[in-house]
């Protein structure tokens, strides 16, 4: 909660910026979670989203499926 916050830009978008992008497409919370898991770059702009080593497959699938829900 450092880097997002659900209504509001902080380091990275907020969930619900997040979530209006990838809302609805093929594949958005496969691909969400791979950058949850992997990290990402040059998505929102110049500061890069760190891997976040610690959260495995199914926790990862499962934050994207929240973030793809209402928020």
């Amino acid at each position: 909660m450092a880097c997002h916050d659900v209504g509001k830009k902080l380091v990275g978008p907020s969930f619900r910026d997040i979530a209006g992008r990838y809302k609805g497409q093929v594949g958005a919370a496969d691909a969400l979670a791979g950058k949850i898991m992997k990290g990402s770059a040059g998505a929102w702009g110049s500061v890069p989203m760190p891997a976040n080593a610690q959260v495995n497959a199914e926790e990862a699938k499962r934050l994207a499926t929240w973030l793809l829900g209402d928020l």
